[in-house]
């Protein structure tokens, strides 16, 4: 077994004398080769090796700045080959960085070392450059590299780019114009719909001191009106969106949890689901689910709506195809907001609805169809180029932090912190019923057609049990809760990733 004696003049090892400390480091290859005579002759052939015994370039790597000096360990171990990728890291900074942004370095910065590091892809003590026909990643030898743990890889996975980045438009094109979209889009949602909270926030608390938000169907001067509520939403409506949404939290944790792996969170919660394989089943099995919901809708639109449908139905009072006058009520509003006009009266759907809903169609596309990309590499690689996949982890995880943000914000806003909603939770989307009163507040136009054509009537129901609104209350507020708790998880991560 080696000692200290085994390495070249030991007393030096400390001194801080340069001469003395280049001759020291030049002489460690050696040394440590009298027991690893391989390793030390497919050294001494590398890149690095050249540079040391070749050149006489001490700065170069050697044997001590991947295994470390006295703390040396058998390479096999997870946390000696995160050590390894982190000691890459010293000379290859830039390289490291490119590489903790796939899913390859988030599972290494999360503690797990089964995804491929440095050494997997570039090989170890006869590490060449790329152009050098022996590199393991040179263009003829890496999709046999690929294949060590992708074994149905396809040529497609070689023009996979691990080291892409979104600065450099030169090399990365595709990567460089996939960031500044993503960036214009969320700058502009959330610039917009953050100010229309605010002003909303505001103009609704100073009617409400000033006494202009009274209900306008007052319930107790219309006895067969008592405790009647309006009838919004049916069953399939109510199970999808909690199926909906609870399949959306499950994914924007376990999401999250990777994106910001480097946090202590994202540890804790990975640790706690058992480790990233477990908690990339259940994102998958969440994607799954709403997935199939979103298809379900699709196939019941496709059979049960759209044939029934004339085209004047299509941009009528009950629809959900934006309109011209969703422009004007958006307008209306800001005046509204600002004290220079009424507030507008909506029908059946408001703007911020029908945005609500068309909004999945975006995400489904944007993050469902990055994630099946993603999910299944080697069937979209046998089709198109490797660096699709770059392009998919970007707009998967900027997409999500879009949504997740939108939904804890503006969405729990809009629905449930507005002071005409206070206190929180509004459970009409469990209950599928709304008090009358606030019907006719919040949809005035849709309350004044169904009177005047009398099927006013037949969409009434009596108001729920107490055991049930209670019930949904407290089912309400729990998945708020947690809404709110993701929002902080996600802001936490993001703060920090801005911040390093």
């Amino acid at each position: 077994n080696a000692t200290c004696y085994n390495c070249p003049d030991a007393h030096y090892v400390y001194r801080k004398d340069s001469a003395i400390r280049a001759d020291w480091r030049l002489g460690i290859p050696n040394a440590c080769g009298k027991c690893h005579v391989q390793q030390r002759d497919e050294y001494l052939d590398s890149v690095h090796g050249r540079q040391v015994m070749g050149n006489g370039n001490p700065a170069a790597p050697i044997c001590s700045d991947c295994h470390t000096t006295h703390d040396v360990d058998r390479p096999k171990l997870d946390a000696i080959k995160l050590t390894i990728v982190h000691n890459c890291g010293t000379c290859h900074s830039e390289s490291l960085n490119s590489y903790a942004n796939t899913y390859h370095g988030q599972v290494g910065k999360l503690g797990y070392a089964y995804t491929a590091t440095c050494f997997d892809c570039h090989g170890n003590h006869g590490i060449q450059r790329v152009s050098h026909p022996q590199s393991t990643v040179h263009p003829k030898n890496r999709l046999q590299t690929c294949q060590k743990c992708h074994k149905d890889a396809t040529p497609g996975f070689i023009t996979f780019q691990p080291h892409a980045n979104t600065h450099d438009y030169a090399r990365y094109p595709s990567m460089w114009i996939a960031s500044k979209f993503m960036i214009a889009l969320l700058l502009g949602v959330f610039a917009f719909f953050w100010t229309h909270s605010v002003l909303w926030f505001y103009r609704e608390n100073r009617d409400r001191r000033e006494g202009k938000s009274a209900p306008h169907v007052v319930t107790g001067e219309l006895p067969q009106l008592q405790d009647k509520h309006f009838s919004r939403f049916g069953p399939a409506w109510r199970i999808a969106h909690l199926a909906f949404a609870l399949s959306v939290m499950m994914l924007v944790l376990t999401g999250m949890a990777v994106l910001y792996a480097e946090t202590g969170w994202a540890k804790f919660i990975v640790g706690a689901l058992g480790g990233p394989r477990v908690a990339g089943i259940l994102h998958r099995v969440s994607a799954a689910i709403m997935l199939g919901i979103f298809f379900i809708h699709l196939v019941y639109m496709a059979i049960r709506v759209v044939p029934k449908w004339k085209w004047s139905n299509w941009f009528g009072p009950t629809s959900l195809v934006p309109n011209w006058k969703d422009l004007w009520d958006m307008l209306a509003m800001f005046k509204w907001f600002l004290g220079k006009g009424p507030r507008p009266a909506f029908d059946r759907w408001t703007y911020w609805e029908k945005f609500d809903y068309w909004a999945v169609f975006w995400g489904m596309a944007i993050i469902g169809g990055s994630g099946m990309m993603l999910a299944f590499k080697e069937a979209i690689a046998s089709v198109l180029p490797g660096w699709v996949f770059n392009v998919a982890t970007l707009v998967h995880g900027e997409e999500a932090i879009l949504a997740a943000v939108f939904l804890f914000t503006v969405h729990f806003f809009n629905n449930h912190f507005r002071p005409d909603k206070l206190p929180p939770p509004d459970i009409v989307m469990f209950t599928g019923t709304v008090a009358l009163e606030e019907f006719r507040r919040e949809h005035p136009l849709e309350y004044q057609r169904l009177v005047e054509t009398g099927e006013l009537a037949r969409h009434l129901v009596d108001a729920p049990s107490r055991p049930m609104t209670l019930g949904y209350r407290v089912l309400g507020i729990t998945l708020i809760a947690f809404g709110l708790i993701l929002l902080i998880l996600v802001l936490v991560g993001f703060l920090g990733s801005m911040a390093g």
